[in-house]
Formats: C-alpha cells, sequence, structure tokens
C-alpha cells in the first residue's frame, strides 16, 4: 500500500460490490497513477490527507480538514445528497457523481417490465407454479402510448429502447421548450402531468426526487391514468404517494405497478403491496449490474485527466472555478 497515493478508495462498498474490485479496475485505467484502497477507518484517515482524489459514497468532514492535496471526491452514487457539499466547497474541492453509470440496466428492467403487463407473463408465471395448463389472454405493447417522466441520462436509455416497437412516447421534463427524443415533449405542470397521463398506458418514471417531483404520482394523477395504464417506477419510491397507489391497484383504478423502488424502502413484510398480484416488486436492483465498476472507473479516469489538464469534469455535481481555470 502506497504511502503517498493519487486517488483512495474508501472502504463503504456499494450495492453488494467488492471495493478492492473498484480499485483493481482504477488502477487499470490509470496506471500511471497510485490507487489505493483504505481497509479501515485508520487507513482512511492516514491516506485521505494525502490523496488528489478520493471516491466512495460519501466522505467524513473530519477528514478534510487535513486533507490539502485533495482536489476531487468521486461519488459512487448518482445522488448526492448525503454528501458534505457545503464543507468539500468551503475546502475547494470538486464533487462528481456515478449518474448514468445505472441507465442501462434500469432501462432494460424497464422495458421488461412493461413487457411483462403487455403479455401478462407474471399470470403465466403463477400458473406455471401450479401446473396449470389453462389459456389466458395477453395484451399487445404495439402501439401504445408511454409516458416518461425525465428525460436524463435514464430517461434516454429508456426511449432508445423503445425504438423499433411501435409504441408513441411522451416525455415530461422540467425544459419542455428544449424538446427531447419523444414524440412529444411535455413540462411538469400541472396541467401537462395529466394530459400526458390521461393517454398514457404506460407511465414510466425516471426523474430525480426532489421538492418538484415529491409525491408527483398521487391520487389525482391515478385518477387521470386510464384503468388499463401501468406505473413502472424506475426512479425514488418518493415519487409516487404509496397509500393512493395501493387503492388504484386493490380496485382496478390502474391495471398494474412494476416498482423498483417504494416508500417506505425496504417495504415492510407486512405492506399490503407484497399482496396485490397486479403489482411487480424488485428490492431496488434495477441498476444493479456486472459492469458497474467498468463505468463509474471511466468516468473517474478521464476527470481524472481532467484536472491534470484544466479541462471540465463530467458528471460535475460542484466545480470550484479554480478548477475551471
Amino acid at each position: 500500500m502506497s504511502t503517498d497515493p493519487d486517488i483512495v478508495v474508501l472502504r463503504e462498498g456499494t450495492e453488494g460490490l467488492s471495493m478492492e474490485s473498484y480499485a483493481e479496475t482504477l488502477r487499470e485505467r490509470l496506471p500511471e497513477h497510485t490507487v489505493a484502497l483504505a481497509r479501515t477507518p485508520r487507513e482512511e484517515r492516514e491516506l485521505v490527507p494525502k490523496a488528489r482524489v478520493v471516491t466512495g459514497i460519501t466522505i467524513e468532514e473530519d477528514l478534510l480538514e487535513r486533507a490539502d492535496r485533495l482536489e476531487l471526491f468521486a461519488c459512487t452514487f448518482a445522488g448526492t445528497d448525503h454528501v458534505p457539499m457545503d464543507a468539500l466547497a468551503d475546502h475547494g474541492v470538486a464533487v462528481t457523481n456515478a449518474g448514468g453509470i445505472h441507465a442501462p440496466g434500469i432501462a432494460e428492467q424497464t422495458i421488461g417490465n412493461m413487457l411483462v403487463f403487455a403479455r401478462r407473463l407474471h399470470e403465466g408465471w403463477r400458473r406455471k407454479e401450479n401446473s396449470e395448463w389453462r389459456h389466458f389472454q395477453s395484451h399487445e405493447f404495439t402501439d401504445s402510448t408511454v409516458t416518461v417522466v425525465g428525460l436524463g441520462s435514464i430517461g434516454q436509455a429508456v426511449v432508445k429502447r423503445l425504438e423499433g416497437f411501435e409504441v408513441e412516447t411522451i416525455g415530461i421534463r422540467y425544459t419542455p421548450e428544449k424538446g427531447g427524443p419523444t414524440d412529444e415533449v411535455l413540462g411538469f405542470d400541472e396541467d401537462d402531468v395529466h394530459e400526458a397521463f390521461s393517454r398514457s398506458d404506460y407511465v414510466v418514471l425516471a426523474c430525480p426526487l426532489n421538492d418538484l417531483t415529491r409525491g408527483l404520482v398521487g391520487e389525482d394523477e391515478l385518477a387521470t391514468l386510464p384503468p388499463n395504464a401501468v406505473v413502472v417506477n424506475a426512479a425514488r419510491g418518493g415519487i409516487v404517494d404509496t397509500d393512493a397507489l395501493v387503492s388504484a391497484l386493490q380496485f382496478e383504478g390502474i391495471r398494474g405497478a412494476a416498482l423498483d423502488v417504494t416508500d417506505p424502502e425496504p417495504l415492510p413484510a407486512d405492506h399490503p403491496l407484497w399482496d396485490l398480484e397486479n403489482c411487480l416488486i424488485t428490492p431496488h436492483t434495477g441498476g444493479h449490474t456486472p459492469k458497474h465498476w467498468d463505468r463509474l472507473a471511466d468516468i473517474v479516469a478521464d476527470n481524472v485527466d481532467a484536472l491534470e489538464s484544466g479541462g471540465e469534469l463530467e458528471n460535475a455535481v460542484y466545480q470550484p472555478d479554480a478548477a475551471r481555470e
């Protein structure tokens, strides 16, 4: 282990993946630099003050006091609301995130969930478990209208994978005047959301959770959806009013829901969503992929080069003026 590393990988892992494998992947991408894995709190205290780049889920504020060389904290999550942004800014440390690395997996799972409901594959699975050879009526995905709420990296990946399915697409984004990859683009104001939902067979939630989107899909919005509509939440549980969703599913206000995220999360074992046959639940696994570290290491390696050349940082959440000069 180097006593003067360029990059330090913090010990806390993510999504069941080894931080050792992340460090090794960074070494492959940055053979001219020293990458050290801090395996213990003591090693973090020893190594972080010597590093130019630190990467992990978050960084303790007290470590920043002696981190005079630190130029970049590369968060291994897409969200940085848990990161001490003010303290990092006070120390002139740039911050990047892992935005975009989960998009392919989440998009594939989203498409899969819509096809499950279109072809009623979950009903086929139930009958198979009962050794029951009995036909059931399926639907077609073709000619459906799919609304994608949020046209960031995940939303765009979903729309790209919808090409060839012969569906109509509506995108909802903060700046609809910029257009987008969907057939139609609307905004987040109430009238636009209800206009899109009223015509939707499938609604895909792929937006961040913030003050604007919290509770975006509530009782009124679910009432606007046609009875055959399916809600696919690939974003954050708090975007949907869970009680309103349970009611809509129980009383067939909508056809179904596929949830990779819930509110609360983890979902308690006695929650009514578990007992609903028209609700598919996965435990926040949409972004899990063996390519996780490869994609993140590519971003971090490019940003190490950018630090040395004075270029713009990829996935920058905060970049001090000095880092751009």
